[in-house]
């Protein structure tokens, strides 16, 4: 094989432009596997440079079925990046990777990949080649024997990829049409509101302190008594729980009832709901 055609092929394995893999081709004296090597180095170097600057783009890709789904969400720089076929084909093969480690980081990025480079290896090569920040982001895996796992996309990219994906867990013994229908719409309603926790008590301490310190600083320099500022802030701190909590939040195909009234109303006395994730780019 020829010089020439060592650099052709090399294009073709690692993605680098022409310059670069002839170089390569000339610092290894002709053989490729150095050549690759010499390469991913390189790529190693300018992935380092690239991954200071901010990823707020990308997709999130969910695989699985009703017993066990996963999400994952991968970034990069810009919506362009994000719908580029490289980028794509990484992000699906990865998502099925993430699903069979149920969101284990660190297993993940060891995992082996189709090319039998790991994660990380395939992860750097990627950023080289695209020349953008890239990185992995959320994941979450939800598994039970005794749920139904129902998910949702929003803006999707490209068949299970999409900007925002949902998944939400209903446990319950009875299989019917209303369980479905409502498992599909509660999905559509978390990427809809938004919930950061299933009720008012679950709601992490932290975030009720600092919306507490937020009301407080509004209602400081209000002019009114501190009577009536208390009456002002309670009201408002039990809203915030309210509107923060799942089965407290409006129901959004009817705003006049609740998620647990919905719930109520179907009748299914062993209806619960298990956990849900949402994840969405730029949050």
């Amino acid at each position: 094989m020829s010089d020439i055609e060592k650099v052709k092929k090399l294009r073709v394995i690692t993605g680098a432009g022409f310059k670069d893999c002839n170089l390569a081709i000339k610092e290894s004296s002709g053989n490729l596997d150095k050549a690759i090597e010499i390469l991913r180095i390189k790529g190693i170097s300018k992935a380092s440079k690239k991954m200071s600057r901010n990823a707020t783009e990308g997709i999130i890709a969910v695989s699985g079925d009703e017993k066990k789904t996963s999400l994952i969400e991968v970034n990069c720089e810009t919506d362009f990046v994000a719908k580029n076929d490289d980028f794509i084909k990484f992000v699906k093969e990865l998502s099925e990777i993430n699903h069979e480690y149920n969101s284990n980081i660190e297993s993940l990025n060891k995992a082996k990949m189709n090319n039998g480079e790991t994660v990380e290896n395939n992860l750097v090569a990627l950023i080289a080649k695209i020349g953008e920040k890239i990185t992995i982001g959320k994941n979450k895996t939800l598994e039970s024997t005794d749920a139904m796992n129902f998910k949702y996309l929003h803006t999707v990219v490209k068949d299970n990829l999409a900007k925002l994906g949902v998944i939400v867990s209903l446990k319950t013994k009875v299989s019917s049409d209303a369980v479905q229908n409502f498992g599909k719409q509660l999905s559509m309603h978390i990427a809809a509101s938004n919930p950061i926790a299933l009720d008012q008590n679950s709601i992490d301490q932290s975030i009720i302190d600092k919306e507490q310190e937020l009301v407080t600083e509004e209602l400081k320099n209000s002019g009114k008594s501190e009577e009536i500022a208390k009456k002002i802030s309670l009201g408002k701190m039990n809203k915030f729980r309210e509107d923060n909590a799942l089965l407290t939040q409006a129901w959004v195909m009817e705003p006049k009832k609740k998620v647990q009234d919905i719930i109520q109303d179907l009748g299914i006395t062993d209806l619960k709901i298990e956990e849900f994730v949402r994840f969405k780019i730029g949050e």
